[in-house]
């Protein structure tokens, strides 16, 4: 036990005898872990505010518009748009094995809402109540639409957050009734603020259940379908991976309601995928972190290669310091122990630093209010350790080499080394 003390005492002896040596090889080592973790923390903050911006909409969510279906039968040449009715989605409802939670949604924006304190334009949605299951629906107070109220066609609704401030300012809104078109509606939730105050449309909507918005406020136009038409449908593919197959069987189903025209034609849907912007999105982000990966492993090498530099010249020049302490007794045993110490030790301690200060720069990060699309860096811990744990081997190597040949050597010729 006292050998192990006093190998450890001039261990640290050693290492305090080159202050200098003993600082820039551990700034070198600090400053490639931290490089490294700051450049793939960077990469994963990226990635973590795009899929929680894409998240505040809903997830893995589709949104199926309708499509261009070719105005005489068999030609591409001329084509017609048409609206998705509520035909298509009670088609899609019995015969779709890989749609789930299928929404069916009527939007418009021409009705007027009035309240006993202001009115404003309202952005009426009429929708079911497994909506919210497929959208990011946070209600703050109340309650959300439930199939009763669509059954009977209940003149009740739901406020978004910026809807609520515009409608009833300072004032609480569930318990209260609004004007829809001269059309009395009480008030049975309001939401939470989803995303920043102007870059989500749930913010600045009113909710009603589907039939009751199928009744009194139909789609207008060429395409209504006489009130039968929808303005979108929202739907989630069974599983993440399915997303394309499902995509593929709804354009079957709505193709065979209209006709029976070549789902498959070029151009003819209009929809938004969320499923396949995350996975396009994934791509880039994996190359953003090879990228940015590379570089840091490229730091981290060139703190690698400083610390072989240092460790090789520092052992070298105590090549008469070990020849002395193999003369008074000390075994090769006891004097690689000790190297691999002192490069044990300057690696830890100096990679701990650098992970304490890159976890200091996130820590300032996320006091600053970054971009839309961006998270503040986190650490990754599997960097952390594998960044360490390369120099680590990288120092301990470049100790252990040179001090195992000269440990080698008989005293008398170490003690000649100049």
């Amino acid at each position: 036990m006292r050998m192990l003390l006093d190998i450890f005492g001039q261990t640290f002896r050693s290492l305090w005898a080159h202050k200098l040596r003993s600082f820039l090889t551990m700034f070198g080592i600090a400053w490639g872990v931290g490089s490294l973790l700051l450049l793939a923390g960077v990469g994963e903050g990226f990635r973590n505010g795009n899929r929680r911006q894409l998240e505040t909409f809903g997830r893995n969510i589709i949104f199926f518009y309708g499509g261009r279906a070719p105005a005489v039968e068999g030609s591409f040449t001329s084509m017609k748009w048409f609206n998705l009715t509520f035909d298509d989605y009670s088609a899609i409802q019995r015969e779709s094995k890989l749609a789930i939670h299928v929404a069916p949604v009527i939007a418009r924006d021409d009705i007027r809402a009035v309240s006993d304190y202001t009115s404003t334009n309202g952005q009426v949605s009429g929708v079911p109540a497994v909506f919210s299951q497929v959208r990011t629906i946070p209600l703050q107070v109340g309650r959300w639409l439930d199939d009763q109220d669509d059954i009977e066609r209940r003149r009740v609704c739901v406020l978004g957050r910026d809807m609520t401030r515009n409608l009833f300012p300072g004032r609480p809104a569930v318990g209260n009734t609004i004007l829809l078109n001269d059309v009395r509606f009480q008030v049975i939730g309001m939401l939470s603020l989803i995303g920043n105050e102007q870059e989500n449309s749930t913010n600045i909507r009113i909710f009603v259940p589907f039939n009751t918005m199928r009744e009194l406020f139909p789609l207008k136009g060429d395409n209504s379908k006489e009130g039968n038409a929808v303005s979108f449908i929202n739907y989630q593919p069974r599983t993440f991976d399915e997303n394309e197959a499902a995509k593929a069987e709804l354009h079957r189903i709505v193709a065979s309601n209209h006709g029976g025209f070549d789902p498959e034609g070029k151009d003819i849907w209009e929809e938004w995928d969320t499923v396949k912007n995350q996975k396009t999105m994934g791509k880039i982000f994996t190359a953003m972190d090879w990228f940015l990966g590379g570089v840091g492993l490229i730091t981290l090498a060139l703190g690698a290669i400083g610390i072989i530099n240092i460790m090789l010249v520092a052992v070298t020049e105590r090549t008469q310091e070990i020849g002395l302490r193999k003369a008074l007794g000390a075994t090769r045993g006891n004097i690689l122990f000790q190297f691999f110490l002192e490069g044990a030790f300057l690696t830890l301690m100096s990679g701990a630093v650098g992970v304490a200060a890159a976890a200091l720069v996130v820590h300032l990060l996320s006091g600053i209010n970054l971009p839309q699309g961006f998270d503040t860096p986190r650490i990754v811990p599997v960097s952390a350790v594998g960044a360490v744990l390369a120099l680590a081997i990288a120092g301990i190597s470049a100790g252990l080499y040179p001090a195992r040949k000269a440990a080698m050597l008989e005293p008398v010729e170490a003690l000649r080394q100049e």
